[in-house]
């Protein structure tokens, strides 16, 4: 792609957007967000207000048909991934699309096959891109636990029970999460198994069990997946809204024990334990600001270089294929 500013458009108004926003506003030198759609024609207006965007738009069509544009950014539901994405290809637009791809491992395979070679398009998978991740990642390929034998990676929170006021903190944050039919793996825990094979490489489900307790969601609310390292490392991942005495906040906690050393995540504490002892304390906040800020950065600069994209459609695919693995065998 050119050297000039590139030109976006952001398809969604939505909670997410105002993180997607931030991440362009830092990237002004290469970047411009100069449109916005959303069905809500007065949440789009708002953000745009808010972040100096001239153009607003009630369909993401309107706005195609109306502005020139270089990447159409898609974070709007779902079930509208598969069919913007045509949209934004059949414009040879570069796409950067919120994960999942699509609502089900099929749609996502077509369209895949679909746009191979017609269109660049990155899947906006950014928790890999959280600095405590990228961090771990370097100590892992760096030797400094040597061969890992296992891990366990938890998202432990009370954020679908009752708070003092009777609100379920995680549905007055993200009210969508109501009506997902998929919720805990699809919509939160796809992060996770992302995030794992970023650190630990292919990665193979061996089981997996659901369940649901809140009668305020469609989808499940606990997930715990066994998976298998290509080594044979043993790798569990449990997911729970609804875990008394945690917060309504959800926090990773991980634990990676290799050959040679190990690692541990708690809270906002990093700890590499072996020869090369270090510990690290995050800013938990700045870092999820962060992993969209540099998940940006990496879009633009593959569009730049013409390399291909860390989470290009190809590698979510093999998230996606874990996940639709375990909604079988649930």
């Amino acid at each position: 792609m050119r050297n000039e500013t590139v030109r976006v458009g952001l398809a969604g108004a939505g909670w997410v957007t105002r993180y997607h926003l931030d991440a362009w506003a830092t990237q002004m030198s290469r970047a411009t967000v100069v449109a916005i759609a959303d069905p809500r024609l007065e949440a789009a207006r708002t953000r745009a207000a808010s972040y100096g965007i001239p153009a607003s738009y009630q369909s993401v069509e309107e706005m195609l048909q109306h502005q020139q544009l270089d990447v159409l950014d898609i974070a709007a539901p779902r079930e509208l991934h598969v069919p913007l994405c045509r949209m934004a290809a059949r414009k040879n637009l570069a796409i950067l699309c919120q994960k999942p791809l699509a609502p089900t491992l099929a749609q996502a395979e077509a369209l895949v096959l679909e746009l191979t070679g017609r269109a660049r398009l990155m899947v906006h998978e950014n928790w890999r891109f959280r600095p405590h991740y990228r961090q771990i990642h370097s100590w892992i390929r760096d030797g400094l636990v040597g061969n890992v034998r296992s891990a366990v990676l938890t998202v432990l929170t009370s954020g679908l029970l009752p708070d003092a006021s009777g609100a379920l903190p995680a549905l007055v944050r993200q009210p969508m999460l109501a009506g997902l039919e998929r919720m805990l793996l699809m919509e939160v825990l796809i992060h996770h198994v992302d995030t794992l094979r970023f650190l630990l490489g292919p990665l193979t489900l061996e089981g997996a069990q659901l369940g649901k307790s809140c009668q305020e969601i469609r989808g499940e609310d606990r997930a715990t997946l066994l998976l298998r390292g290509q080594d044979g490392a043993a790798i569990s991942l449990v997911g729970d809204f609804m875990a008394r005495g945690y917060p309504p906040e959800q926090v990773d906690q991980l634990e990676i024990f290799g050959t040679e050393g190990s690692i541990l995540l708690r809270e906002d504490q990093l700890h590499l334990i072996g020869d090369q002892h270090q510990s690290l304390t995050l800013d938990l906040a700045a870092n999820y600001a962060a992993s969209y800020r540099d998940a940006i950065a990496h879009f633009l600069d593959r569009l730049q270089d013409s390399r291909p994209f860390e989470t290009a459609p190809e590698d979510n695919l093999e998230t996606l294929r874990i996940i639709e693995a375990a909604y079988r065998l649930h």
